[in-house]
């Protein structure tokens, strides 16, 4: 798991745990996204702040919520 700062707030970013459960690698949920594999890669290390309708899009592929891949770590603040 890993975190990213987005305007001060510390979001959780679950991407890549979910990814590998399912057995996919980054190129294949890149291309069920219809992003690059260097954009899943750079979300997974938290290098990346994704659009709201792009998170949903992960979330739509890997069958989980918006609060299962990315929440605001309260236990940060």
């Amino acid at each position: 798991m890993f975190h990213f700062n987005y305007g001060g707030l510390f979001i959780k970013n679950n991407v890549k745990v979910v990814r590998v459960k399912m057995n996919l690698t980054q190129q294949q949920l890149a291309d069920k996204v219809g992003i690059t594999r260097q954009t899943v890669s750079l979300i997974e290390k938290g290098q990346y702040n994704p659009s709201l309708k792009l998170c949903l899009q992960i979330c739509y592929v890997v069958e989980e919520t918006l609060d299962e891949l990315f929440w605001i770590d309260k236990e940060l603040f």
